[in-house]
């Protein structure tokens, strides 16, 4: 099956840019990238004059089940937040999180999205089995899924966040990730679904199972992934507790690594920032929760100085409830500005994040994140004929400083997730019933 894309702009976002080109997809994966009309032989075309073909958009950070819970503790601190939220999502069942997972990807792919990675770290002890609610919610919408296996074992009785009835044993942590990974992992080129470590946090997790984490990630030869200095608050309790900061913690027990992503990363001193870019330690940059949750603006520019692999991430929907992907191009460089002036960030350098720094963090770089023949054929086509992109000349500028265009076609592994605006086989009114009937029964405890 040839399909060609034809009469667009291109962003391949590693090399060449065409103002009206052509690509060529065969089956999975990118035959072909060019300038001009393409004269070979074809099985389905897709006219795209006035659109922009782009790699497909990465999400290196996301809590999927947290679209049960949009709009609670709206004014709140991150600390705060977690305190409201925690004893709501201790009634989390697969259920709840299958329609919470669904609707999540559905708006990521109505957004550009091709590739998610969702930390999920709430396993509430009668809540089913919540990685497969995730894995069929992942067939239903048609995208690539990362999960990162979350895990808490430091409750409130352990100067931990979270409830102790929402946390588990080091011991039970670790077991069921592995099974996780045995049951779901895949590390083929082309794999749909793959599973990373996450323990979740450093003020919920115990040392023992931050390095039994590291450990077992090496030993499957998959992934590592937590969050690491959000908030002033994060860093005061880790000073007082351990008497360094998160990054050194991080660091002394193996967390900055080529294997490792970080989220957030706001508060870094300048010291961690190249510790960072000499591991090769990557960074998933999450503007919009950071301003929701008023944590403070990431330093990206350093970051991307100083080398390192800077993604985006949505963040979980309860701290970015628009849930899209796209915009956060358009929130980093905001932010990005706010921090280190006019040139903090390109708009390049903003597509860049949004796709090739994500493949990175994922440790899929070879077949990600960029449109080059032999790739995974992963690839936006953004309608800029309308209204609210006419006039701008750059399609880059368009997409990264106008509002999020519609999507003309979004192709996963060469097959159409979304065509003229929406999803290609879910139907969005189906999820979007779903979902309100099970953040409902979520919130009222039914």
């Amino acid at each position: 099956m040839r399909t060609l894309i034809a009469n667009a702009a291109i962003a391949t976002v590693t090399g060449e840019e065409y103002a009206s080109g052509h690509v060529v997809v065969e089956n999975d994966r990118i035959a072909e990238v060019g300038e001009g009309v393409y004269t070979g032989e074809f099985d389905e075309r897709v006219e795209a004059e006035g659109c922009l073909v782009t790699p497909g958009l990465i999400n290196t950070h996301h809590h999927l089940y947290q679209w049960a819970t949009r709009g609670m503790a709206a004014d709140h601190t991150l600390f705060e937040w977690l305190v409201a939220l925690y004893p709501v999502w201790g009634r989390l069942d697969d259920e709840i999180t299958h329609a919470a997972g669904t609707a999540g990807m559905a708006r990521l792919a109505l957004t550009g999205c091709t590739t998610v990675a969702d930390h999920h770290y709430v396993f509430p002890r009668d809540g089913g089995d919540q990685v497969a609610a995730l894995a069929a919610a992942r067939q239903r919408i048609g995208v690539r899924l990362h999960v990162v296996r979350g895990s808490m074992d430091r409750g409130e009785s352990d100067g931990g966040l979270p409830p102790d009835n929402l946390v588990e044993s080091t011991e039970d942590a670790l077991t069921g990730t592995e099974a996780a990974i045995g049951r779901f992992h895949d590390d083929s080129p082309g794999a749909h679904l793959q599973i990373a470590v996450g323990p979740c946090s450093p003020f919920s997790v115990t040392e023992r199972l931050m390095s039994g984490a590291a450990e077992l990630a090496r030993r499957k030869g998959v992934r590592l992934h937590t969050h690491l200095a959000e908030t002033l608050d994060e860093e005061q309790q880790c000073l007082a507790e351990v008497g360094c900061t998160p990054a050194e913690y991080a660091d002394k027990l193996g967390w900055l690594a080529g294997d490792v992503w970080l989220a957030h990363t706001v508060h870094l001193a300048p010291e961690a920032i190249r510790r960072f870019g000499a591991t090769g330690t990557g960074s998933a940059h999450c503007p919009t929760s950071n301003g929701r949750l008023g944590s403070g603006i990431a330093p990206v520019r350093d970051l991307l100085d100083a080398g390192v692999a800077v993604g985006l991430g949505v963040d979980g929907a309860a701290s970015s409830e628009s849930g899209g992907l796209a915009e956060e191009l358009h929130q980093a460089l905001l932010q990005a500005r706010q921090r280190s002036g006019p040139r903090g960030l390109t708009t390049r350098e903003a597509l860049w994040m949004g796709t090739m720094g994500g493949a990175r963090c994922l440790g899929r770089a070879d077949d990600l994140g960029s449109l080059e023949p032999g790739k995974l054929a992963d690839l936006a086509v953004w309608d800029l004929t309308g209204l609210n992109h006419a006039g701008i000349t750059d399609p880059v500028a368009a997409l990264v400083l106008g509002t999020t265009p519609p999507l003309r076609r979004l192709f996963v592994g060469g097959k159409a997730v979304v065509e003229d605006g929406a999803l290609r086989e879910a139907d969005e009114s189906a999820i979007a019933r779903e979902l309100a009937s099970a953040s409902a029964r979520l919130r009222e405890g039914r």
